[in-house]
Formats: structure tokens, C-alpha cells, sequence
């Protein structure tokens, strides 16, 4: 009797609560698609849902930049509820990284929505597929789990939709010319710091990025959905994907992308929807929101919907086709409760081959082995535990394998070396992220072809197939106690981003810094070009100097000699002309039309994120009024300077390095002074007469169908490329006679006539990693990569390949910083 009254008040108070549950529409006030939602009311409702619903938690797993928060809710049934954290255990115990017991009968479906901001109709497609999936789907429920992040992206989501809503006639205007269909720059795509979060998965540059990780490394999701939304007039893609796959990527990982496609197509089928599948969007690149879980073990796929930033609430296509964002919301809802009703028809075999894909043993490469400096090795261990890859630390020894510059086989001798084993969980994320030349079925790929980590860190490595034991867990890295407050000066060394962190720091701080151009030995000890030198004579006005110094260094651990005596046993004393003093520079970024938005973003993220050095941002628009003279150096992102350096502002820009100043001109903007007057920048022309001929003729009659495949041989997709490297240059301190550059493009430069040519690729252009075309090979023959042209008092600083792109090719990050702080530094402001 007792009993059965329980349950019958449990059952009313269960009707009550749903019955204050409120459909998106009802709770926002208006039909979802009809407007564009704001951040701040997509968390309101999902905080209704999950106070109104047992069957919906939410919580807040951080923040953005912009100090909105980053959320995820997990929906399933009251009883999954209940034992939420058992389940949890019993996935990631299939996988190996914990023990206990490995057997389970849940399937775990992560959807990601909203990563690019300004592909704007996922979020609101995020609420209407909970409420469904709790209220007429909720079946599905008792054996999945369900993680919804409604917003990846809410600084960019917001900085689009508030755009919107500004500027939108009402009702929508449908035309494509409507202002309410062309965003300003840089748009709504990207993060706070202006980074596509769908590129930086492996890298976790972003905040977004690592607080995700964090959460998606508890849960270890069978299957991973990433909502997108592409050009007006393609209609809807979803998996399975096309070529390339990488090779570590299963049969059955295959087969279940076939399986979800079909089922969204019966959907699609019936409705009328248009769809495609098998085109554009691979799966090769690991820093993808599709990628990245599919090398952990999911079912990792794109959706992607027409529409993005220029659909607005509705659009008029070039087919003739009204799009509208209820028709799109109505899209990633279907396939979103597709994804789900597949997954709870199949647990069972979810569970049995997602658990094999972390076997490892079937790998043939067994350790990846690197040798490099300690601030190195600590630069990519401060990566890898992001991802908790499991790493070790070896003495003296040699291994062995094959090597990363010519693909054959290589002996590395070494004193301390990282080991990294594919024999652990996530031992095929390991074989990806280090491999030294990922296996291409086609060349046409969505992005860069290469990406290996040892090459990005400028480590030397093998990749061996014996298993190279670690002797320990940690590096032991001495701990830096800098003490000695009085002495005459302080030496450091100059080779890593942390020396540069050092610099920017003093800087900041006031305290006057010089380098050596040249190398010398004092009290015993050699010291190479660039070393730092920190002296009491610079520094006369400063309390304290040797104890602010010393505390620096410790919080930067950096090993400082001290001096007794600027005495020099040979080479430069320390007030030698070529002992330099670096004044701190002002530096001035440019950014807004004309640039990428991309490569400003990276460009400001470094100097406020990663340098900790400040910067003033300068809008395009404003150049012809800004006064230059306010500034020390002028960084130009990579873009599209054609019609804004006209002849005027070119003026500007010369009289301001006549003056004393630095232009650094990255990737795009270096074409910007290509062949202009008073310029040493020229393209590589090559010879036309002899590229001509009967191979021109023939190149004519390629048939349509093979255009595409045929125009790869122009093509360079991200691939690594030998650079030499005058070491003595001022912008090469701290590296070797080779650097090994990430190059996106082929664009080409002479040699610099009359100028320093620091970086260049000779008569042999070697590409030791990653996709790129004859042709293209061919035109980077005798170029200038990274150079200097003096002009005046000042310098013109070329860097054709961009060392800061996306923040992830750590070994090329100190050429940047020699260029701002150490090349022609030449004016000390005392």
C-alpha cells in the first residue's frame, strides 16, 4: 500500500515537473529560426531544461576570452542519471586509460555546435533537438548518452549575431546585396583572438580549445558530431566523408559513417532535401572537430549546412531558392536526432569496436624518440599533456629508425631524449601527430598535408619500430636559484620562446638589455650570437636591479652567469659596437580590411598570449592619418594590400623606415612591395620560354573531368620544406645553418639584390614532408624565404612563410621575435 502511494506521488511530482517544462519557443518568445538568439538566452534555456527535467544536467566547463561561459548538458535517461558516473568509468575503461570494468551497455554521442560563430544555426538548432530528444525521442535515451556543447564559439556566435540583429530590416531582407548579407571584417567566424577553433584541436592554442579537452578526455564519445554550415548554394553534407582517410582510420569507422549517412538520407529522401556525401571534407588534417575524435576512437563527421554568415533569416541563392534559418535549424536538428537513433540501434557493436580501436599492437612504429633543448622538449610536454599522451625521458644512448629529412633509415645518438610510445591508449593519436609523412590517397585535401611535431617543435627524431624504454617519467631540469645580486652583469642564453618570454619580460619591467652579435667567451665560458647581457652600467637608475633581474629569470627558469667584468677573454666585451642594446620597441599591428583576419588574430594572440609583450592595433582605414613616428616597428599580416598601399602610404611607410623604423611584412604582405620603386622584394620569375613546348600543348587538352586532379602539380597544401639559413643574421639567432618551414603556398621571391638573404631554398628544393606539385617545386627554386633590406636608418623585414600561423609551429616563433627586438636595432632611446 505504502509502495504503491510512493510511486504514484513520484509519478505526479515527475508529471509536474515536465508539465513547467517550456519548448524553446515558449520560453524565448519566438519561433526558433525567426531570430537570431543571443549567447546569454541559449544558456538561460538550457538552464531551464535541466532544472525542469531529470533527465538533463548542464554545467559550465569555462570561459571565453570574453568571459562568457562554454557549457555542455547531459541528456539521458533518469536511471542513466542516477549512475552517470559509473557509466562514465566503464567507457574510458574500454579505452585503457583507467582501469575497472570495461564492459559497457551505453553508446556516448557528443554534438558540438556553433564552432564557427557566424554558422549561426546550429546553436539554435542545439535547443530544439534537447527539447525533442527528452520529450518524443526520450526512448533513445535509456541506452545513450547524450553531450550537447550548444556553443563551442560564443565570443564569435555573438559578435554575429549582434551584428545581425543590428543591422536586419525587418522583416529580413532576401536579397544578397542587403547589407544584413555581407559582414564587416574580420565577421563572426572566429574566436576572441580572431582563430578558427575548428583548426585548433590538436594544437589547443585557445582557451576554448583546452577547457573542451579537458571535459571530451573524461567522456571519450563512440561518436562525435561537429554542425557547420558552408556557401548559399550547396544544400546539405553529411558523412560519410571523402578522400583522403588517414591510414590509422578503421574498416568499421568507414562502414558506421555509411551506416549514420544512409539514415539521414531516408530522412532528407522523404522530406525532398537536397544532400551530398563523399566530397570536400576528408579526413586527414588532425585538428578538425571530425578528425581529431576519429583518432580517438569515434565516429568523428562534419555536418554542414548551406547558409553561413551571408544567409541571415533568409537568403535569396543563386538557384533562385529562398534559404531560410528555419529550413536550416530544421536540417541539423534531423540529422542531429538521426546521429542518435542510430547510435541507440547499434550500442552493442559501438561498444565491441570502439574498444578494439585502442589496440595498438597492430602499429608499426613503436616509439618516436626526439632529442632537442630542455625548453623544447618541456614546449611540446606542456602539449601533450593536454591531450594526456603518456611521454617519458631516456639517458644516454642511440636509437635507430626511421628519420624525419630523407625517409630512410637514421641513428639517433643522444644524452636525454623523449620517448614517445604508440603502445598506450591513444597510441594512434601519437602515430598521427608524429608520423613523419602522412600517406596521401589523393593530394586534394581540405587543408595542410603536413604537421609532425618534431619538425614544428625543431626536435631531431626517429620513428622506430622497437620499443624504446623510458627510464623516467620527468626530465630533471635543474631549478634555477639565482641569487647573486651584485654582480657587474648577467649573461643568458638566447635559443627558445622562454628566453624571448625572459626579454619581454625585463623589458616591461625597465631594465635596459643588450645582445651580442658575435660570439664571445667570458670567465671561461662561450657564449653564441644572441646571448643576452644585462649590465649594472645600463641599468644605474634602477633600485634593485639585481634582484628584479634574478626574479625574472627564476620565474622564467633561466640560468644566469654572472659577471665580475665586462672583460671579454675573446671576442666582444661587453661595450663592444657589437654588444647591442635592445630598446624596447613600440610596435604597431596592423589589422581590418585588406588584412586576414587569421593572421592578425595569430599575430595578436602571440604578442598578448604567448610573448607577453604589448602591442597597439591600427585599423587599414587609419593608416593614412596614423602617425608612425609613435612607433618602432610596423607588423603587417599576411592579406591583401594592393589597393590601401597606394602610391601615398607607400611614401609613408618608407619615410617612416627611412627614419629609423621596422616594416616585418608576413606571407601576403610581402607581395605588397613586390617590384614596387625603392624596394628590394622581386617575384621569381622563371624562364617562360623554357617552361613552354609540347608539355604546355598538352596541358591544354587535359579533359574537364581531370582539371582538377591536374592542377595539384601548382599546388602546395601545408607541407614542410628545407630552409638554409645564414646563422649569423640577427633574425636567424638561435638557430642552426637549416630551419625546417611550414610552407602554405607557392609564391616565390628572387633573391634580395643589395639586401641580408637570412633564410632561402637553393637550386635543390628538398620537401621532406607533406603534398606539393612539380610545378610548384620547381617555381621555389633559388628563393628568398625570410630576409632583410635596409633602407635608410630602418629595415624592410620579409617573412614569406609565416611563422605564427595558427600558433602551433613553435620552432619558427624566435625568428618573429629576432625580428622585432633584435634586427637593426640601432636606436637606443636613453
Amino acid at each position: 500500500m505504502r509502495k504503491s502511494l510512493f510511486l504514484s506521488l513520484l509519478f505526479l511530482a515527475s508529471i509536474a515537473v515536465q508539465a513547467q517544462l517550456q519548448s524553446p519557443a515558449d520560453f524565448l518568445g519566438y519561433e526558433i529560426g525567426t531570430e537570431f538568439s543571443r549567447h546569454a538566452d541559449v544558456v538561460r534555456y538550457f538552464e531551464h531544461v535541466a532544472a525542469n527535467s531529470d533527465m538533463v544536467t548542464y554545467q559550465e566547463y569555462g570561459k571565453t576570452n570574453e568571459r562568457r561561459p562554454l557549457t555542455y548538458a547531459i541528456v539521458t535517461s533518469p536511471a542513466n542519471q542516477n549512475n552517470i558516473e559509473q557509466i562514465r568509468k566503464n567507457n574510458l575503461a574500454q579505452t585503457g586509460i583507467i582501469e575497472g570494468d570495461a564492459t559497457s551497455d551505453k553508446a556516448i554521442v557528443w554534438l558540438s555546435y556553433n564552432v564557427h560563430g557566424n554558422e549561426a544555426s546550429s546553436t539554435e538548432a542545439s535547443m530544439v533537438t534537447l527539447y525533442e530528444l527528452i520529450t518524443t525521442k526520450k526512448v533513445w535515451l535509456d541506452n545513450t548518452v547524450i553531450i550537447i556543447d550548444p556553443c563551442v564559439n560564443p565570443d564569435g556566435r555573438d559578435r554575429y549575431a549582434n551584428w545581425y540583429n543590428q543591422v536586419k530590416r525587418e522583416p529580413y531582407d532576401p536579397l544578397q546585396i542587403a547589407v544584413e548579407h555581407n559582414e564587416p571584417w574580420p565577421g563572426g567566424r572566429p574566436n576572441h583572438y580572431l582563430f578558427d577553433l575548428n583548426r585548433d584541436w590538436a594544437w589547443a592554442t585557445q582557451v576554448e580549445s583546452q577547457q573542451r579537452l579537458k571535459v571530451y578526455n573524461q567522456w571519450m564519445p563512440q561518436i562525435h558530431v561537429d554542425f557547420h554550415e558552408q556557401g548559399i548554394n550547396e544544400p546539405y553534407y553529411f558523412a560519410p566523408a571523402a578522400e583522403p582517410f588517414h591510414e590509422v582510420i578503421t574498416d568499421f569507422q568507414r562502414d558506421f559513417q555509411t551506416e549514420i549517412g544512409k539514415n539521414h538520407a531516408k530522412y532528407f529522401d522523404n522530406e525532398g532535401w537536397l544532400y551530398f556525401t563523399k566530397e570536400r571534407f576528408d579526413l586527414l588534417y588532425p585538428s578538425y572537430g571530425d578528425t581529431y575524435p576519429t583518432y580517438m576512437g569515434a565516429i568523428g563527421m562534419t555536418y554542414e549546412q548551406a547558409g553561413h554568415g551571408r544567409a541571415g533569416l533568409g537568403i535569396n541563392n543563386d538557384e533562385g531558392f529562398e534559404l531560410t534559418l528555419v529550413d536550416r535549424v530544421a536540417h541539423h536538428k534531423t540529422t542531429g536526432l538521426s546521429t542518435i537513433e542510430v547510435a541507440s540501434n547499434n550500442v552493442a557493436k559501438l561498444n565491441t569496436e570502439f574498444e578494439k580501436y585502442f589496440d595498438n599492437s597492430d602499429l608499426q612504429t613503436k616509439s618516436f624518440v626526439l632529442k632537442g633543448s630542455t625548453d623544447q622538449l618541456m614546449a611540446l610536454a606542456k602539449l601533450l599533456d593536454r591531450h594526456e599522451i603518456k611521454y617519458g625521458f631516456t639517458g644516454k644512448g642511440k636509437t635507430s629508425g626511421l628519420g624525419y629529412n630523407n625517409d630512410k633509415k637514421t641513428t639517433l645518438e643522444y644524452d636525454t631524449a623523449m620517448v614517445v610510445s604508440t603502445n598506450q591508449p591513444k597510441g594512434k593519436m601519437v602515430q598521427v601527430l608524429f608520423e613523419p609523412n602522412a600517406k596521401l590517397s589523393t593530394p586534394l585535401t581540405y587543408d595542410i598535408t603536413a604537421w609532425n611535431l618534431p619538425k614544428a617543435y625543431g626536435l631531431e627524431a626517429v620513428a622506430s619500430t622497437t620499443n624504446v624504454a623510458a627510464t623516467s617519467a620527468t626530465l630533471d631540469i635543474k631549478t634555477e636559484d639565482n641569487t647573486n645580486n651584485t654582480a657587474t652583469g648577467y649573461i643568458a642564453k638566447w635559443n627558445s620562446m622562454q628566453d624571448a618570454r625572459f626579454l619581454a619580460k625585463l623589458l616591461k619591467a625597465g631594465i635596459k638589455v643588450r645582445f651580442t652579435e658575435k660570439p664571445f667567451v667570458n670567465n671561461g665560458t662561450t657564449y653564441d650570437r644572441g646571448s643576452l647581457i644585462i649590465t649594472k652600467s645600463d641599468n644605474k637608475r634602477i633600485d634593485n636591479f639585481g634582484l628584479i633581474v634574478n626574479s625574472v629569470a627564476n620565474e622564467f627558469k633561466r640560468g644566469l652567469e654572472p659577471a665580475v667584468s665586462s672583460f671579454a677573454t675573446s671576442g666582444p666585451d661587453f661595450g663592444s659596437p657589437d654588444v647591442k642594446l635592445i630598446s624596447a620597441p613600440r610596435v604597431a599591428l596592423l589589422r581590418g580590411e585588406r588584412t586576414s583576419s587569421l593572421s592578425y588574430g595569430a599575430t595578436w594572440y602571440f604578442f598578448e598570449q604567448d610573448l607577453g609583450y604589448p602591442v597597439t592595433s591600427i585599423d587599414t582605414g587609419d593608416l593614412g592619418r596614423a602617425d608612425l613616428s609613435q612607433f618602432d616597428v610596423l607588423v603587417m599580416p599576411d592579406g591583401y594590400y594592393g589597393s590601401l598601399l597606394n602610391d601615398s602610404t607607400l611614401d609613408k611607410v618608407k619615410t617612416f623606415v627611412r627614419s629609423g623604423g621596422k616594416v616585418v611584412a608576413l606571407s601576403g604582405a610581402v607581395s605588397a612591395f613586390a617590384g614596387k620603386e625603392g624596394f628590394g622584394v622581386t617575384n621569381n620569375e622563371k624562364d617562360k620560354d623554357s617552361m613552354a613546348g609540347e608539355d604546355e600543348k598538352k596541358d591544354l587538352l587535359i579533359p574537364y573531368a581531370s582539371r582538377e586532379e591536374s592542377g595539384t602539380t601548382d599546388l602546395i597544401t601545408g607541407s614542410i620544406f628545407k630552409i638554409t639559413m645564414d646563422k649569423t643574421h640577427p633574425m636567424a639567432f638561435g638557430y642552426g645553418d637549416v630551419y625546417y618551414s611550414l610552407k602554405l603556398g607557392s609564391d616565390s621571391y628572387s633573391y634580395l639584390d643589395g639586401g641580408y638573404n637570412v633564410g632561402w631554398i637553393t637550386d635543390d628544393v628538398v620537401n621532406v614532408s607533406g603534398f606539393a606539385g612539380d610545378t610548384a617545386k620547381t617555381k621555389l627554386k633559388n628563393s628568398m624565404v625570410f630576409g632583410e633590406q635596409r633602407l635608410g636608418a630602418g629595415s624592410l623585414i620579409y617573412m614569406v612563410d609565416d611563422p605564427l600561423f595558427r600558433a602551433f609551429w613553435e620552432n619558427g616563433k624566435l625568428l618573429f621575435v629576432n625580428s622585432v627586438f633584435l634586427v637593426n636595432n640601432n636606436r637606443p632611446e636613453l
